[in-house]
């Protein structure tokens, strides 16, 4: 006779799970923009911005991942801007659009992936109140952040590039967010 185990998760709530929720939120308003696209279409520019659709995807998973990163390594997940050559801010740089060889369903299992992570983190982080040193960064006023306020920060960074993802999919081709049930 074999012996099956069930995994039982723990159901998260309070806090936890209102992060949870709006992040997924977030991420989806993201989702939406890309829905229905080919390739070429999400590759395309629209807006006066170097941003595309799928340069957009890659650019809120790169950041999910490195705070994520920051939340597991601390500030050495970040990197110190100060000192990139120019060829690192290149490399930055192809964060904002996509590259040959590189397919939106391809860029949409990443950011899956990155948001799994985070999701993750946001139910096993033993401390929401624990705060880790920030790098020196002209945009960093303070000098340490809470595991929440790095969440927080993911949630809103996410939530304003979906406000430019519905910009840029309604200049490629008239769709809005609107347009589709959540």
């Amino acid at each position: 006779m074999s012996e099956t185990t069930t995994v039982i998760k723990p159901t998260t709530t309070g806090e936890r799970a209102e992060l949870l929720t709006m992040c997924a939120k977030a991420r989806q308003s993201v989702r939406i923009a890309t829905r229905d696209l080919s390739d070429e279409e999400a590759g395309r520019r629209t807006t006066a911005s170097e941003l595309c659709l799928g340069g957009l995807v890659k650019h809120v998973t790169a950041v999910e991942q490195m705070w994520a990163n920051f939340l597991v390594d601390g500030r050495s997940a970040i990197p110190d801007f100060a000192s990139l050559t120019e060829a690192d801010w290149a490399q930055h740089a192809d964060q904002f659009r996509m590259l040959p060889g590189e397919t939106l369903a391809g860029l949409l299992a990443a950011y899956d992936e990155a948001g799994r992570r985070t999701d993750e983190l946001v139910t096993t982080l033993p401390d929401m109140d624990a705060t880790m040193p920030l790098p020196e960064g002209p945009w960093f006023t303070d000098q340490q952040w809470s595991v929440r306020r790095v969440l927080l920060h993911i949630m809103i960074d996410t939530a304003q590039h979906a406000g430019h993802a519905d910009i840029i999919r309604e200049a490629l081709d008239g769709k809005k967010s609107t347009d589709w049930e959540n």
